[in-house]
C-alpha cells in the first residue's frame, strides 16, 4: 500500500486524474477498477472517481508496486489491461501466437505500446507467470519476427534456455516454417526454386534480388508450389530455405509473379483494383522437426501447427 498526501498545488483535481498523472503505468480502465472497488481510498473511505480532492487529503492506493514505477520500454506491457493474442499453442516454455497484419513484433518508432510483445507480456503477467519486480527475472522473448503487414506464427520463449534452444535450432533450419501467398500471375513453372542473392538498402528498406553474387548480398533460397490459381491469381505455399528480409516477397516479383497488396515489390494498378493494401503472406504452419537433441524441448520433435484462419485464402479461394 502507497499514500499520498494531497499538497495545495494538487488541489480540486478528480481523483482518477491525479492517479493517472501519477501512476502512468496503470491502465485506465484498471484505474477505473480499482477505485470501484475500493483499492484507492481517500481518507480511509471508498470515492467516487470524479470527487475533487483536497489539501491535506490522504490517498491509500492498494496497488501492485510495479505500477509506481517510471515507464521504460521494458516495463510499458504493464499498460495493456486486455491482452489481444490469438494463441496458437502453449505450455510451460513457449506460446506460439499468430500475430495479425498490422501489429509490430517491436516497438518502433511508429508503436510503443500494442505490440505483439507488450501484449504478450501482460498476459503472461496477468496470469501471474511473470513480474517485472522478481530479482533476476526473465522478461518473455520471441524468437522471431514478421513484417508489420505480414500476419502468422511467432514464437515466444517463456525462459532463457527455451530461448537458447529455439534460436539455436533457428539457425540450424530444424524448425520449417510454410508460408501461404497470394501471387498475381501464373508462375512458371508451377512449383520450383528461387535461387539469388539479396542486397537491403538500409536507408529505403528495400530489398534488391541477384542472380549472381553481388558485394554485401546474401544467398536466399526460396521453395514454392502453386495450390490453386483463379481470375490471374495464385495461391502460392512457399518455404524459406534461407531467412532473409523481404524474402519471399522480392523472390515472387522476381519470377514475374509479385505478392498481391504488396506496396515495395508489387504492382499499384493491381493492388488499387483489388483494394488491397498489405502484402497477402502469411506464415502459417510451423513444424518441429528437430531432428537433433533439443534438451528440454525434445516433447515437440515432429510436432506441427497450423494457422486456419487466413482472411485473404478465404476472401479469393474460399473452402481451399
Amino acid at each position: 500500500m502507497r499514500e499520498f498526501t494531497i499538497g495545495k498545488n494538487d488541489a480540486g483535481q478528480r481523483l482518477d486524474r491525479f492517479v493517472s498523472k501519477n501512476l502512468p503505468l496503470l491502465p485506465p480502465a484498471l484505474l477505473q477498477k480499482y477505485i470501484r472497488i475500493k483499492r484507492i481510498k481517500v481518507n480511509g473511505k471508498g470515492s467516487g472517481r470524479d470527487v475533487r480532492l483536497c489539501a491535506g487529503d490522504v490517498l491509500q492506493l492498494y496497488i501492485n508496486d510495479e505500477f509506481f514505477d517510471k515507464p521504460a520500454e521494458e516495463n510499458l506491457f504493464l499498460t495493456v489491461y486486455r491482452p489481444r493474442l490469438n494463441i496458437v499453442y502453449e505450455d510451460e516454455n513457449l506460446l506460439l501466437a499468430d500475430k495479425r497484419p498490422g501489429m509490430v513484433v517491436h516497438a518502433d518508432e511508429t508503436e510503443k505500446v500494442n505490440t505483439l510483445i507488450n501484449h504478450i507480456q501482460a498476459y503472461l503477467y496477468q496470469k501471474k507467470e511473470g513480474n517485472p519486480r522478481w530479482e533476476n527475472a526473465f522478461a518473455p522473448a520471441l524468437c522471431n519476427r514478421i513484417d508489420r503487414n505480414t500476419g502468422g506464427i511467432v514464437i515466444a520463449a517463456k525462459n532463457a534456455e527455451t530461448l537458447r534452444i529455439i534460436n539455436e535450432k533457428i539457425r540450424a533450419h530444424e524448425l520449417e516454417k510454410s508460408y501461404l501467398c497470394i501471387a498475381v500471375g501464373l508462375p512458371r513453372p508451377a512449383a520450383g526454386k528461387i535461387e539469388g542473392y539479396l542486397l537491403k538498402d538500409e536507408a529505403k528498406k528495400q530489398v534488391s534480388f541477384y542472380r549472381r553474387p553481388v558485394p554485401g548480398g546474401k544467398s536466399a533460397v526460396t521453395l514454392y508450389q502453386t495450390l490453386e490459381t483463379r481470375d490471374g491469381l495464385s495461391l502460392v505455399e512457399c518455404r524459406l530455405l534461407t531467412g532473409r528480409t523481404h524474402q519471399i516477397r522480392v523472390s515472387m516479383a522476381e519470377i514475374g509473379c509479385p505478392l498481391l497488396g504488396d506496396g515495395k515489390y508489387g504492382s499499384g494498378p493491381v493492388n488499387r483494383q483489388y483494394h488491397e493494401t498489405r502484402q497477402a503472406l502469411y506464415s502459417y504452419k510451423l513444424s518441429f522437426s528437430l531432428p537433433t537433441d533439443a534438451g528440454h524441448l525434445n516433447y515437440l520433435r515432429g510436432k506441427e501447427f497450423t494457422v486456419a484462419d487466413i482472411p485473404f485464402r478465404d476472401r479469393y479461394f474460399p473452402n481451399r
